[in-house]
């Protein structure tokens, strides 16, 4: 029975989501000259693309409804007290930390802080990460994060080769590394040809395996501790490096790798204070020595100065990274784990280098007493030194088979080895009470022979020498101040206040797709069943998260019009990397291992090549035509003169400017001519769900950023989520995962620690498309487009729109011209991007994909209201502009060379600017009424490179 609309459920969401109204989608067609979104969209979208059939998705529900449906969902997973470890631990979210960061939008709604002068909040949350991790390493110099340990270590590989030149092509990896790092270290060494050895470091021949650099353990993944002194002076003698993978709560006893000659430190922050989370998301950490900087991976927050002459943070050294050198980047990476980084720079903030050395004497102690136990019930710990973890050697008196069975029998995880040890990991989470258990386990008897409390009363549990850190950490004031919940918790606001995000206004960013990331979908991401478990804890413990990764694949793949799905990649650059290796995979299986080129627009993402060539292709330039799209001319003769070799094309669909490029069927039939595979970037599906499809296309894979079309927040620079979806015949060749059994025999192996990449937050792009429906996606879609066709239209007057489809039309996103005002005025596209930040803005893509220009992609998420005040915001600047052209204004000192306008500098005694303060401060009436103040003004940014500074600077007085 159809029941009639009004006893339809009262909580869609659809309306909620979609920011204009029905009379304000009719208002902006008529200014469009259309009747309905329909006739908009058969005017926009070529009709050869075009998808006419429903999504066959399920329909759409209410919120209420799906937080009921996903918890059923969720009880699927059974949460067992894990002692798994493998560089997976549970821990304590402070709650201050928990509800004021991770559940807050004001934190997880920002994007990448390339305009810092309103990301000053983060910057400095990020720059306490980069410090505690420098502090706790002993090296001087760390990122703001990478995607995970395994992959940190597969780019300390990768540095390791740029940093000695190629002059070696050897990388060694111990076996005592955990066996998902060394997986990930070999699938990111294949298409590198890179030599890598696994083996004993103890058996390194340092004269006989021409090695560029190794990676150890430290502690071993079995829990020993190695005195690596020796092998790291051997190494350097031999010109290799050393890549020391380590534990940050064990540096707070432990001697740091920077003290015994390493010359880079990997590893995940993930046990202070970020949940295991079935893997992820969490933030890996990579430090080194200051002469490396400009060959090291992922972003480096440091220390500048503004116009003012006052301190100010920004992102450094930006030209080593792939939105620039691109082919030439030192890694590929775009989106890294600021988030969850700044979740634990600020557990080191809060329990300070005192507190954390007790948490980490604690599980010590523990981990010592269990030993102890353990050794008086007859059981083989071995002899050596250890942290946290045990490693119980095949005893006959009590088989493997029956702890493990004895364990889950108390809901209790220990890992399993194949030679029939048994590992065991404590935490800060672990207690006493928790000990008895894990012996009486051990021991097969409901009481023990001795009194667990006696055992701990009398224990020295100091680590020897020569692993005992006598060296400070975290010395500076910030780790010391905050220590108070009150302190701490206007520390996060103060913070937070300095930061535009999604809660202040909108942010137009094309090619990055800020839209609504509702309540409703991040609820799910901290309840326990989804936040708790560990990443490999066996499969009947994790049938909830089974249901909806499958469920997730199914949608994705009817989405995209593709076969199959893998959700390991955790990044977009990661899906592009996947995908490619994808690519070369196939042609190797079909005895075209030479098929190494790969063709890739002049206007596409600096991803794209830096991806390629970390998949062992060569970069071929394909050039664009005058409006924009892919010069299918010159497509033609590049294909043509790499027939033999021609291994794929990189194309992002719609364009990157903002185009529905009619000819991307042929293209896609040349390149298949040509023996090639069509890879299509994905970060442009925000303008295709539900009316078009990658694989109807022609394309035979896409990557999907679940960041941008499918709501999971930017979280400031991460996490991101980038699945891969595939055609049938390259199915086979999806991530595998040698802990779980993921993939079969044809895999490209790992690319990411976890099986599923980042997991816990994959609830969040679940929900927004059961919430949606396929109607809803397909009006996302349909709404996105109008927006986009609207502003360009409010804003051609006053600006050039660069690129238009032969209708005369754009896509979801559009480029405004500025390059002439260089010329008239003397004014860049900086200019305008810091004026707008006086209007209360964040600025739309900045010189991408053309330099000069801002690129602006409203989404369906913004009301007509908001799109109208953005639209003000640049006609307003024009007439500033203006003004400097008819000279009224001064080229030099003027309201936009001057932004952006502090408060400090409004209320200054002194006034010397041939412009009132108050069209300075406020240029327009909405920001009379709610003034979002830039903390800092301009930043000198040539100053922060040439003056490297990337960890706290001194207090005043220091």
């Amino acid at each position: 029975m159809k029941l009639s609309n009004r006893f339809l459920t009262t909580d869609s969401f659809v309306h909620r989501h979609v920011g204009p109204s029905e009379a304000d989608v009719t208002k902006m067609l008529k200014l469009l000259g259309f009747e309905s979104l329909e006739s908009l969209i058969e005017a926009t979208v070529p009709s050869n693309i075009r998808r006419r059939e429903p999504l066959a998705l399920p329909e759409a529900v209410g919120e209420s409804e799906i937080l009921e449906e996903l918890k059923g969902i969720a009880e699927g997973n059974r949460v067992f007290r894990s002692y798994i470890g493998m560089g997976y631990y549970d821990c304590v979210t402070p709650p201050v930390i928990l509800r004021n960061i991770l559940e807050n939008p004001g934190w997880y709604t920002q994007y990448t802080p390339y305009q810092a002068e309103i990301a000053q909040g983060r910057l400095e949350a990020l720059l306490n990460y980069q410090t505690m991790v420098a502090d706790l390493t002993g090296l001087p110099l760390a990122n703001a994060s990478l995607l995970d340990e395994a992959t940190a270590a597969a780019e300390a590989m990768s540095m390791s080769y740029a940093v000695t030149r190629g002059k070696s092509n050897g990388f060694f990896v111990s076996e005592d590394c955990h066996p998902q790092t060394i997986a990930v270290v070999e699938t990111r060494a294949k298409p590198l040809a890179v030599d890598l050895q696994v083996g004993s470091h103890d058996s390194i021949d340092f004269d006989g395996q021409d090695l560029f650099g190794l990676l150890v353990q430290y502690p071993t993944t079995d829990g020993r501790l190695c005195d690596y002194s020796d092998l790291v002076e051997r190494a350097h003698r031999a010109g290799a490096l050393v890549v020391v993978a380590t534990d940050l709560l064990a540096l707070t006893l432990l001697r740091p790798p920077g003290e015994f000659g390493a010359d880079v430190a990997v590893g995940s922050s993930q046990r202070f204070g970020v949940p295991p989370g079935f893997g992820g998301p969490h933030a890996a950490f990579l430090s080194t020595r200051e002469d490396y900087a400009r060959r090291m991976p992922g972003r480096i927050v440091g220390v500048s100065k503004d116009a003012d002459g006052g301190v100010a943070y920004r992102l450094t050294i930006q030209t080593r990274e792939q939105h620039i050198r691109r082919d030439k980047a030192t890694s590929n990476i775009c989106t890294a784990q600021v988030l969850l980084a700044i979740m634990a720079g600020m557990y080191a903030v809060y329990h300070g280098p005192e507190r954390l050395t007790r948490i980490a004497r604690r599980v010590h102690g523990l981990t010592a007493a269990l030993a102890e136990g353990l050794e008086r019930l007859g059981l083989d710990v071995g002899k050596g030194v250890f942290f946290d973890t045990l490693r119980v050697r095949r005893t006959e008196r009590r088989s493997a088979e029956k702890i493990h069975q004895a364990a889950e029998a108390r809901r209790i995880n220990l890992r399993a080895y194949p030679d029939g040890s048994v590992g065991v990991s404590l935490d800060e989470t672990t207690s006493a009470t928790d000990l008895t258990a894990l012996l009486e386990v051990f021991s097969g008897s409901e009481s023990l022979p001795f009194s667990i409390e006696d055992q701990l009363r009398g224990l020295d549990d100091a680590i020897c020498a020569p692993f005992e850190r006598k060296s400070s950490f975290l010395t500076h004031d910030v780790f010391h101040r905050y220590h108070s919940e009150h302190e701490m918790l206007r520390y996060i606001n103060r913070l937070e206040s300095r930061d535009l995000s999604l809660t202040t206004s909108m942010i137009s960013l094309g090619s990055c797709t800020m839209k609504l990331n509702a309540t409703t979908e991040m609820i799910p991401v901290t309840w326990p069943e989804f936040a708790a478990l560990h990443p490999f804890a066996p499969a009947d413990q994790a049938k909830g998260y089974a249901e909806l990764v499958r469920g997730l694949e199914d949608w994705l793949s009817e989405i995209t019009g593709f076969a199959a799905v893998s959700l390991q990649p955790n990044a977009g650059a990661q899906g592009e990397y996947t995908g490619l290796l994808l690519i070369r995979a196939y042609h190797d299986s079909r005895g075209e291992e030479g098929r190494d080129v790969c063709l890739i627009p002049v206007s596409a993402h600096g991803t794209n090549p830096a991806s390629a060539v970390m998949a062992g292709f060569e970069v071929v330039s394909v050039a664009c035509d005058a409006q924009g799209n892919v010069d299918v001319a010159d497509l033609k003769v590049k294909a043509d003169k790499h027939r033999d070799n021609l291994g794929a094309l990189m194309i992002t669909y719609p364009s990157t400017h903002g185009v529905f490029e009619e000819g991307v069927r042929e293209v896609c039939e040349i390149v298949h001519s040509c023996g090639g595979q069509v890879y299509m970037d994905g970060a442009n599906m925000n303008a295709l769900v539900g009316l078009a499809r990658p694989g109807d296309i022609g394309a035979d894979l896409c990557h999907i950023n679940l960041h941008k079309t499918f709501c999971i927040p930017h979280g400031g620079g991460g996490p991101g989520v980038g699945p891969v979806a595939v055609a049938s015949h390259l199915a086979p060749f999806l991530p595998g995962h040698p802990v779980t059994g993921l993939g079969g025999s044809s895999s490209i192996g790992p690319v990411s620690a976890a099986p599923y990449g980042s997991p816990s937050i994959l609830p969040i792009s679940w929900i927004y498309i059961r919430l949606m429906g396929p109607a809803g996606l397909t009006k996302a879609t349909e709404v996105a487009i109008l927006n986009a066709n609207y502003m360009a239209k409010c804003l051609e007057k006053h600006y050039p729109i660069l690129y238009t489809g032969s209708s005369g039309r754009v896509a979801h996103e559009f480029i405004v011209d500025l390059r002439p005002f260089k010329k008239s005025a003397g004014v860049e596209a900086e200019d305008v991007a810091k004026r707008l930040m006086d209007y209360g803005f964040h600025a739309p893509t900045m010189s991408f994909p053309v330099v000069g220009t801002l690129m602006i992609e409203p989404t369906e998420s913004e009301s007509l209201a908001e799109l109208d005040r953005f639209c003000d915001a640049l006609i307003g600047i024009r007439e500033e502009i203006r003004a400097i052209e008819e000279g009224r204004a001064d080229r030099e000192v003027n309201l936009l060379k001057k932004a952006p306008h502090t408060a400090r500098a409004v209320t200054a005694t002194e006034w010397n600017r041939p412009y009132r303060r108050e069209d300075g401060a406020y240029p327009a009436p909405w920001v009379k009424q709610h003034k979002f103040w830039p903390p800092v003004a301009r930043i000198d940014n040539t100053y922060g490179d040439r003056n490297l500074f990337c960890t706290c600077p001194l207090m005043e007085g220091d």
